[in-house]
């Protein structure tokens, strides 16, 4: 089987079988070993300092709000969602211009290559009948200029299709709406990323100093000989494994803001950092969950947007069905001609001028105006059945996000009183190690017991601002609203 191990700040190991747990626990083991076992090998003097710094000095500090304000601002998402706004507005205005009048001018020049002959016969009821020369009609050149104006007066189609195109309006505000959504939620999430990291440094950094003071305190009573061989091995190791910790919380801190500033919008190469800490954040989390868990589907943007395109498509259906429906239109066109042989001249222009109303009744086009409006109406069928498999959707992550949350601040109660008891025991047992009344492993289970402590305070808060941000995504709440 494949099992996996979550880190607090959202590392993980997946191990495949049993056989490759055994093989990742006793690789450290080895490396101990071989590190013991080096001639070479040094070990921590009390003058070692351990050096992090993931974030540059004179960085630009962040709050959660600045952070938004960035995105909302600088984004290319919302600017794509902006244009697509934009683009859907001049479409419903040049929809809307085929209710005015079309003018057309038009300008033409027409060369005759060979002209049409006319035969004549003199007495044609005789049999002595005679045919007469061939005679050619028509000009060689041929001149033109019109101007046409229609306008519809009936035309039920084009009614219910202005009505589409506002819909569809509608449409790419509501799918601005819900890309303006999921970048705040994005932000939130890379901001609480970044504190979850930075808070993991911190403690991490507090067992490394920990570890060290315990190394120099171990060393100084083994120098005296109060303190054995093995305490001092132990000692080191434990200030040896805090190492990597530390390094690797760093690189997490480091990676999580670039994340951040990826996605409000910043250039990589500026330094950020952002203000505050989880715990600013765990206040009143019951009045938070209480609030949301009233929340509707009522303003969610996905199926606002379902919505929109179901009122599209039955609008559709309405316009197949007006295929049926006759139409009338008044034209009037205006026109000056002139023919000329050649050579051109003596060009006199006549004009000539009319105006009408034009009936268009459908009768018969192959069932094609049927089969549309059956392929409109099952299309519309279609979104209705989506639409109840989204809010299905909507309604079990809705639940995970809330349950997730509820998790989160029954742990983070508990979280806090184990670390109270788990900073007093810590406590207890520097001291009484320090007096020799405690052995370096007793004070290695309560340091472990600490960090894991710490750790766990912070998981849950980061936990339930994370899924919170999730659920206000889903059920569409923008506080900007």
């Amino acid at each position: 089987m494949r099992a996996r191990r979550f880190f607090p700040f959202g590392g993980e190991i997946i191990m495949k079988d049993e056989n490759m747990n055994r093989r990742i626990v006793l690789l450290p083991v080895l490396l101990f070993a071989l590190l013991l076992g080096a001639p070479a090998a040094r070990a921590f003097a009390p003058e070692d300092s351990i050096r992090v710094a993931p974030i540059a000095p004179g960085a630009t500090v962040l709050t959660l709000d600045d952070a938004l304000k960035i995105a909302l601002s600088e984004s290319e998402t919302i600017k794509i969602a902006d244009k697509e706004v934009e683009r859907s507005g001049y479409a419903r205005k040049g929809t809307y211009a085929a209710l005015y009048p079309q003018i057309d001018i038009v300008g033409s020049y027409q060369r005759t290559l060979i002209k049409n002959d006319i035969r004549a016969m003199m007495g044609s009821d005789s049999p002595m009948a005679q045919s007469m020369p061939d005679t050619k009609i028509g000009n060689f050149n041929t001149f033109s200029a019109s101007a046409s104006a229609s306008m519809p007066i009936i035309n039920a189609a084009l009614w219910k299709s202005l009505k589409i195109s506002g819909q569809s309006v509608e449409l790419a505000v509501e799918k601005a709406r819900e890309s303006r959504l999921n970048l705040i939620s994005q932000v939130k999430q890379g901001y609480y990323a970044a504190l979850l990291a930075k808070e993991a440094l911190s403690v991490y950094l507090e067992v490394y100093e920990n570890a060290k003071t315990s190394y120099i305190q171990t060393e100084k009573k083994y120098n005296v000989q109060k303190a054995s061989e093995l305490d001092m091995i132990t000692a080191r190791t434990s200030l040896a494994s805090a190492v990597p910790d530390v390094y690797n919380a760093e690189s997490t801190v480091i990676l999580a803001l670039w994340q951040l500033k990826a996605v409000i919008g910043m250039k990589l190469e500026e330094e950020i950092d952002v203000a505050g800490t989880l715990e600013d954040y765990a206040q009143n989390m019951e009045v938070a969950l209480s609030e949301l868990e009233g929340v509707g589907l009522e303003r969610s943007s996905a199926l606002r947007q379902i919505s929109l395109q179901s009122d599209q498509l039955l609008e559709t259906v309405r316009l197949k069905q007006l295929a049926y429906v006759p139409t009338i239109s008044l034209t009037a066109t205006f026109t000056y001609s002139a023919v000329a042989n050649d050579p051109i001249q003596n060009l006199g222009w006549f004009p000539y001028s009319y105006a009408g109303i034009s009936l268009a009744i459908p009768i018969f086009s192959g069932t094609k105006r049927l089969q549309d409006v059956r392929a409109a109406r099952s299309q519309y069928q279609q979104m209705q059945l989506t639409a109840q498999s989204t809010e299905k959707q909507l309604r079990i992550r809705v639940r995970q996000e809330l349950s997730s949350m509820e998790t989160a601040a029954r742990s983070f109660d508990a979280s806090r009183e184990a670390l109270v008891s788990a900073e007093k025991a810590y406590e207890i047992a520097a001291k009484s190690y320090e007096v020799g009344r405690a052995t370096i492993l007793e004070l290695g289970n309560a340091q472990l017991a600490l960090t894991r402590s710490r750790l766990a305070v912070i998981q849950p808060v980061y936990t339930f601002i994370s899924s919170k941000a999730e659920l206000e995504s889903i059920l569409g709440l923008d506080q900007n609203e």
